[in-house]
């Protein structure tokens, strides 16, 4: 297994597959725009391979804020639907942490989706973290 951070166009599409396991509401074209936007604010992504093929992704963040200070905010996490429940996420999630602390990270957080419960399941009794909030959300783009 090999973690490398994603820069290139065509490694970013590759990875595209694996994260619409995750974000089953952007098509390729939305996707790579919005991945180009959010690099500027500082976003990288993340892949772990296996034989050469990328089985998990993470997109990260490194920020600061009030309330978590210096931190890793990991915006997505994801393993191909039919490569989980084999080590690659915590995999993953281990890297992620490790960049964390080499950054001067004080936390590494994230936000799951409340229907998630294996997720849920993964992040608590697997990898340590707590449940400290829930996400709020209201559209108010026009319809």
């Amino acid at each position: 297994m090999q973690v490398s951070e994603l820069r290139s166009e065509a490694g970013l599409r590759e990875a595209f597959p694996v994260m619409r396991d995750l974000r089953t509401h952007l098509d390729e074209a939305t996707y790579m725009d919005r991945v180009r936007t959010m690099t500027f604010a500082g976003y990288r992504l993340l892949a772990l391979r296996d034989g050469g093929v990328i089985v998990a992704v993470a997109g990260i963040e490194v920020a600061t804020d009030l309330h978590l200070g210096r931190h890793v905010w990991v915006h997505d996490l994801v393993t191909r639907a039919d490569a989980r429940s084999r080590g690659y996420g915590a995999a993953l999630l281990a890297h992620v942490e490790d960049l964390g602390r080499r950054e001067a990270c004080e936390t590494v957080a994230l936000n799951s989706g409340v229907q998630r419960h294996d997720a849920h399941r993964f992040y608590e009794t697997r990898m340590g973290y707590v449940r400290t909030a829930y996400t709020f959300a209201k559209r108010v783009a026009a319809a």
